[in-house]
C-alpha cells in the first residue's frame, strides 16, 4: 500500500502537490497530537491516571511519525528510495506505537474521562494497525522498485 500511495507523488506536477499535501497532513497531525497531549496533561492534574512521562513519550513517538511523513514527502520513491523507505517505516511504525499508547492511556482514564466504548474502538484500531504493519514490512522488503511505468507483460 505504501508503494502505491507513493507512486502518486513520483512524477511532476503530481510530486509537488503530493509533497505539499503530505507536509500539510503532517503539520495537522502535530497540532492534533499536541492538543491531545495538553488534554491528557490537564486531565491528569486532577486524576493522576497516567505518568506524565508516558504522555510525553507518546507525544514524542507521534511527532516522530510526522517527521517520517515529511521525509516521505521530501524524498521521492524513485529518486532516493532508501531514504523514502526509512521515512515510510518511521511514519507507519511510529503511528502504530502512538495509536497503541493512546489506547492504553484511554483505558487508564476510564471511566472518568472516557467511555469503555471509545477505548474498545481505539484498541480495535490499534490491533488492526499492528496486524497490518507486519505484512507491510514483509512484502515491502520483497519488492524492488526500479521504475514506475508498467506494461501488462511484465512481472
Amino acid at each position: 500500500f505504501s508503494s502505491c500511495f507513493s507512486d502518486t507523488g513520483t512524477k511532476p506536477p503530481e510530486s509537488g502537490i503530493f509533497g505539499f499535501m503530505i507536509n500539510i497532513s503532517a503539520l495537522l497531525g502535530v497540532i492534533t497530537m499536541y492538543i491531545r497531549y495538553l488534554l491528557i496533561a490537564k486531565q491528569n492534574e486532577s486524576s493522576h491516571f497516567v505518568r506524565s512521562s508516558c504522555n510525553v513519550f507518546s507525544l514524542c513517538i507521534g511527532l516522530m511519525g510526522c517527521i517520517g511523513m515529511c521525509i516521505v514527502a521530501t524524498f521521492q520513491e524513485l529518486s532516493v528510495p532508501s531514504v523514502h523507505d526509512i521515512g515510510a517505516l518511521v511514519a507507519f511504525g511510529s503511528g502504530v506505537v502512538y495509536i497503541t499508547l493512546q489506547s492504553i492511556i484511554s483505558y487508564k482514564s476510564c471511566p472518568q474521562w472516557n467511555t469503555y466504548f471509545v477505548c474498545h474502538i481505539r484498541m480495535a484500531i490499534s490491533v488492526i494497525s499492528c496486524i497490518a504493519f507486519i505484512p507491510m514490512i514483509v512484502f515491502a522488503s520483497r519488492i524492488s522498485m526500479t521504475k514506475i511505468d508498467w506494461t501488462p507483460g511484465e512481472k
